[in-house]
């Protein structure tokens, strides 16, 4: 009796989206395991992260980063265990964190690697508050924010992935955190449980209304996730001096915003009248100099209870193009992690 070769599932780019994502845009694949070259391990994945940026990959304009080509995997980080080693530095039953994106298996040099301590955190925590997304708003909101005691920060998508770190940082570091949700109920998480001063619905037709109330004071950091009727709520509360750390815009990743009214004008005469400055950033920039910093101190505030965090998981690889599109449209509530295989380590 033979037992038949486990085959590796991977989802790939179909075609290019237009708009947003459907279904259409992926394909689901079986192929054989890939074989083990000296030096190589063979990952088995058990975390896949869901992350926005996914969706400028998928597109061929100009980005900072390649796009993912037609009928290629699905870019992204993954938490993983070695099936098998033909390396040294890595041994059987080592959980690693990855970037092989959407698929169970892959064989991979061990150099980019990194080895999880599985007695720090859950796994999956590698992949949000300890990985990539923490990292963007430990940078995001002391580096490119300049964050100091007594600021207002004000932060949209406040109970998401990054901005939910964001909030409680702010707070770690004596600065009053205002947060902006999709949502009554994100609003009262981002208050009761990551210790936001205030959030405000921005699905509220009085939003920019109670924004406003919500900084007398005005705004010194504005963490900016999303784009959108957040950012022109925010934009005339900035104070002169005003740092706008530019993360995400989320609500223009799928196209330009319906509507025949230019709001360039209003933004730009906003940021020049208060003197602000605003900066983009790209997290991978900022490895070689922060990296460990931000080890340092975020795994000992999680260590200590000082930083909430909470992951929404969805279940199986299959499900992965439905939670980008979730994610996208804002359903998520939390880090988006899909459970690609369910075992006694994760």
């Amino acid at each position: 009796m033979t037992t038949e070769a486990p085959l590796n599932r991977r989802i790939v780019l179909a075609q290019r989206p237009i708009g947003s994502p459907t279904a259409a845009d992926f394909r689901l694949e079986e192929v054989p395991l890939p074989e083990l070259a000296d030096g190589q391990v063979l990952l088995r994945t058990l975390y896949l992260s869901i992350d926005p940026y996914m969706r400028a990959r998928m597109s061929d304009a100009p980005s900072y980063a390649q796009p993912v080509a037609i009928d290629a995997v699905m870019v992204g980080a993954t938490v993983c265990r070695v099936e098998a080693s033909r390396s040294s530095s890595l041994a059987v039953g080592d959980v690693v964190l990855s970037m092989n994106g959407w698929q169970d298996y892959a064989a991979v040099s061990t150099k980019g690697l990194m080895k999880i301590d599985a007695s720090l955190a859950p796994p999956s925590y590698s992949l949000g508050v300890l990985g990539m997304t923490g990292f963007t708003a430990y940078v995001g909101l002391l580096d490119i924010g300049q964050a100091k005691e007594g600021d207002t920060v004000l932060v949209s998508a406040a109970t998401g992935a990054v901005g939910g770190t964001v909030g409680q940082i702010a707070k770690l570091k004596g600065c009053r955190a205002v947060g902006i949700a999709g949502g009554d109920d994100k609003c009262e998480y981002a208050v009761n449980t990551l210790g936001y001063d205030a959030c405000i619905n921005h699905y509220d037709e009085d939003f920019a209304e109670q924004l406003a109330a919500a900084c007398p004071n005005g705004v010194d950091v504005y963490f900016e996730n999303v784009g959108g009727n957040p950012l022109m709520a925010a934009i005339p509360l900035l104070n002169v001096g005003a740092r706008v750390a530019l993360c995400g815009i989320i609500a223009w990743l799928n196209g330009p915003a319906p509507g025949p009214i230019d709001t360039a004008p209003q933004i730009m005469r906003a940021l020049l009248n208060k003197r602000a400055s605003v900066q983009g950033f790209v997290i991978t920039d900022h490895y070689a100099t922060r990296h460990a910093d931000f080890r340092r101190d975020m795994s000992q505030w999680v260590k200590e209870g000082k930083i909430h965090y909470r992951e929404d998981v969805i279940e199986g690889l299959e499900r992965a193009p439905f939670a980008l599109m979730g994610l996208l449209r804002g359903d998520n509530f939390g880090k988006v992690v899909v459970r690609v295989e369910k075992t006694e380590a994760t």
